[in-house]
């Protein structure tokens, strides 16, 4: 019992101690970066405010969610605030800003968070499709991946090309060069990364899972996943000259060993960074690798910061 005790303290050291790391980088480092500036008026439609003729897809900065349809999963004030990371419906996320979903699915079809499960993913292609009845030039990125120790839904692929056949943009390299003006109307990029099922091919309307990648850690630790995020980063090649979507988390994940288990005290230890990870990849030189930045309770600060760096991009200002 001593030793888990000791253990406990020694953890609450090591998180104080990073926070404090991260709180001492952003009050000595400037708050300013191309575009950071910028302030939307208009978050559902973004992009179309941007110059579409000039918007290649691999220079968008993507606003994500991790885990997108959490928001409902498991019992409210029991089993709900160890899993949720969203708090936000999947279609409110969309008119936040929000351009790349996260989902995962069971067997069922159902939304699922390991051994928790949420509403059938049915809500989610009818908030999407919602979204996009009601705008005309923005694209989405869904990822769509069957949940680690559970089997495929069955004919999925099916489902989710009949469902979203008029907006899917089909697997092909030269997506990534070209313009959201040369894809409209058009306007779904969907991943499906399948446990055991075939991976959708080339030409396909589904993209298969090495199109989006990202280099996922396990702590809490703030500063850690912090710099462990930048050194995958860096680890890239630029986005102009790769054929795939890197996405960077901004979030840390609760600890079984760890007496703070609820999701959203212990992703705020990183969440006020975001703009700080920006700059920092800015000031080391990976500028041109950040693609996807995807966060927990996503808002529009965060939405913002990735539209300035975006709009910086198309005017030649990094």
């Amino acid at each position: 019992m001593g030793s888990f005790f000791s253990k406990q303290v020694e953890r609450r050291k090591s998180i104080h101690t990073q926070k404090k790391l991260l709180y001492d980088l952003k009050e000595k480092t400037s708050s300013n970066f191309p575009g950071s500036d910028y302030h939307s008026d208009n978050r559902k439609n973004w992009m179309s405010t941007l110059a579409l003729e000039k918007l290649h897809v691999n220079q968008i900065i993507w606003p994500g969610t991790h885990d997108s349809a959490t928001n409902k999963i498991g019992i409210p004030f029991i089993s709900r605030p160890f899993a949720r990371t969203q708090s936000m419906s999947i279609y409110n996320q969309l008119v936040t800003g929000t351009r790349v979903l996260d989902i995962r699915v069971q067997e069922d079809s159902r939304v699922c968070h390991g051994i928790l499960v949420s509403y059938h993913v049915d809500v989610v292609i009818n908030d999407v499709k919602k979204f996009l009845s009601e705008t005309q030039s923005e694209i989405i990125i869904l990822e769509i991946r069957t949940e680690f120790g559970h089997d495929d839904p069955p004919e999925f692929d099916k489902y989710l090309e009949d469902q979203l056949g008029e907006f899917l943009i089909h697997q092909d390299n030269s997506v990534f060069n070209k313009t959201v003006a040369e894809l409209l109307p058009k306007r779904v990029i969907c991943v499906w990364k399948p446990r055991k099922s075939a991976q959708p091919k080339h030409g396909s309307p589904l993209w298969s899972a090495g199109y989006l990648k990202d280099n996922w850690i396990d702590t809490d630790l703030p500063e850690t996943k912090f710099e462990s995020n930048m050194k995958y980063l860096s680890e890239q090649p630029g986005v102009t000259s790769r054929k795939y979507f890197y996405r960077v988390e901004n979030t840390v994940t609760p600890q079984a060993d760890n007496p703070v288990l609820c999701v959203k005290p212990v992703t705020n230890r990183i969440r006020p960074y975001a703009r700080l990870f920006i700059n920092e990849s800015i000031s080391r030189g990976y500028s041109d690798r950040l693609q996807i930045y995807s966060t927990d309770f996503i808002d529009e600060d965060f939405v913002d910061a990735c539209i300035g760096l975006t709009n910086a991009r198309i005017e030649g200002k990094l």
